[in-house]
């Protein structure tokens, strides 16, 4: 597994940052208020949280004067997809194979 998806893993480890995450895919662009407003937890939280989401590029910031604006990343998700993706290929093949063994073995 590469560092970006240790970093993506990582990042949404966190039921905070899964939430605001979320919550920023569901209802779209939101400002730090808004996002302290449902988060239950203080401003500075929710801002080190999306600055971690930020790093991680699942975020992206827009100021707009004393305000800044917070959207999901379109695509974010793109690597932990493919990488499910594999995974399920892989689980597919391996109970494929023990499906056959246990036919070969009933025979």
């Amino acid at each position: 597994m590469t560092s970006s998806h240790d970093l993506l893993f990582k990042t949404l480890a966190d039921p905070t940052r899964r939430a605001i995450f979320e919550q920023l895919c569901r209802e779209g662009a939101q400002t730090v208020r808004a996002l302290t407003d449902r988060a239950g937890i203080s401003q500075p939280a929710v801002s080190k949280h999306l600055g971690v989401l930020k790093q991680a590029g699942l975020v992206l910031d827009r100021h707009e004067g004393r305000q800044t604006h917070y959207s999901a990343r379109l695509g974010a998700l793109a690597p932990l997809i493919d990488w499910t993706s594999q995974m399920a290929g892989f689980w597919e093949n391996r109970l494929d194979d023990l499906e056959d063994l246990l036919k070969r073995m009933d025979q």
